[in-house]
């Protein structure tokens, strides 16, 4: 629950990084050949938010949205069978040199006004938090408002299983086409050619809501950045809190399966087969830092985040469709902003006035 990951993934420190890490593939961020064609038009807008007075901008605006997190998952974890399904602990970011936090300090600052919270922290702090980092980290920061989830299959399931509780209906299946007549949806066509049909469609099917911009009217340069994790069933080191480790671009979460070690980022193009040999890097890496590491029976994962160049998702209705609803485009914060994302959807739906501004969401922004 990243609640102040409010900086454009555009930020200028990131940029000024992109040339080094495009010549070394083994770098938190990867493009490949094959990928730079198509991926061209994106990094453009991607490169315009990276100006100041955006950057500010995107943060205010993300700021309205995360600021609620916590408010908007109340109530559906309330209703839900096992109370623990959010941790309580914060989460740490440790740094290699001094240098790491001072470049970050305009951030941390904007972020500081804008109500979040983030705390400095020196060797002795780090190694009391995290006993198996001792003596290895002598710069981190705290930020005592995030949460992280240790089981996010364990997390959907169990919102799944309330809100089938409470008379939904889950269909397993893929939709390929959005039913209409006379200037609305009726509903959707499924795969195998059966027709659901609803007064109300909500598009919020990350990379995969591409399929239906035409039927929507829009035109929305999204794309699927791949973020890659390994998973260690049996680690054979304890880690207390979720612990990002700034300079190596990956995150070490303890989960109830394991220690997951997770992150970088990957422009490989649309269709693109995973190549996790990026999983492998990542936990080379993680073993310079932790050498004890156990490795065996260990599991790859890849995701593709949806990302649009703003780092800003769509929370807007559809001009053409205005009974079609869209929500994409969360990048990072997928699990982060689900509850605040679904509330101002149900809002709308509802005809009921929203409480954030949607405008800076809009899904026409980039016309």
């Amino acid at each position: 629950m990243a609640v102040s990951e409010i900086i454009p993934l555009s930020k200028p420190g990131i940029l000024m990084k992109v040339p080094g890490w495009l010549m070394d593939q083994k770098g938190p961020l990867a493009l490949r050949p094959s990928a730079l064609p198509n991926i061209l038009p994106w990094f453009f807008r991607f490169v315009a938010s990276a100006r100041h007075a955006k950057i500010v901008d995107i943060a205010q605006s993300m700021a309205t949205l995360t600021r609620d997190v916590y408010t908007d998952y109340a109530p559906l974890l309330a209703v839900c069978e096992d109370k623990a399904l959010m941790g309580e602990r914060p989460i740490l970011e440790v740094f290699d040199h001094p240098s790491g936090i001072e470049n970050e300090q305009p951030h941390l600052e904007l972020r500081q006004s804008l109500g979040f919270k983030a705390q400095r922290l020196n060797a002795s702090e780090i190694g009391d938090l995290e006993p198996a980092l001792a003596g290895r980290f002598a710069h981190g920061l705290l930020f005592p408002d995030w949460r992280a989830v240790s089981d996010t299959e364990g997390f959907i399931a169990a919102l799944t299983k309330s809100f089938i509780d409470q008379g939904g209906c889950r269909i397993r299946t893929e939709a390929t086409s959005i039913d209409e007549s006379a200037g609305r949806a009726t509903g959707v066509t499924l795969a195998n050619g059966e027709r659901v049909s609803a007064s109300h469609v909500v598009v919020a099917a990350g990379t995969g809501s591409r399929r239906f911009f035409n039927a929507l009217g829009v035109s929305i340069p999204l794309e699927g950045i791949a973020g890659y994790q390994a998973l260690l069933p049996n680690p054979g080191v304890q880690i207390r809190h979720s612990v990002i480790y700034a300079d190596g671009g990956f995150c070490f979460s303890p989960m109830t399966r394991g220690l997951q070690i997770g992150g970088t980022i990957e422009f490989a193009g649309r269709g693109a087969k995973p190549n996790f040999k990026r999983a492998d890097i990542i936990l080379e890496k993680a073993k310079r830092i932790l050498p004890e590491l156990r490795t065996e029976s260990l599991e790859y994962g890849v995701g593709y985040r949806p990302f649009l160049p703003d780092t800003k998702p769509v929370i807007d209705r559809s001009r053409r469709l205005p009974n079609v609803f869209m929500a994409l485009g969360h990048g990072q914060l997928g699990l982060t902003l689900g509850a605040t994302t679904g509330r101002l959807i149900g809002d709308m739906v509802a005809g009921r006035p929203t409480k954030q501004d949607l405008k800076p969401f809009s899904a026409y922004r980039f016309a």
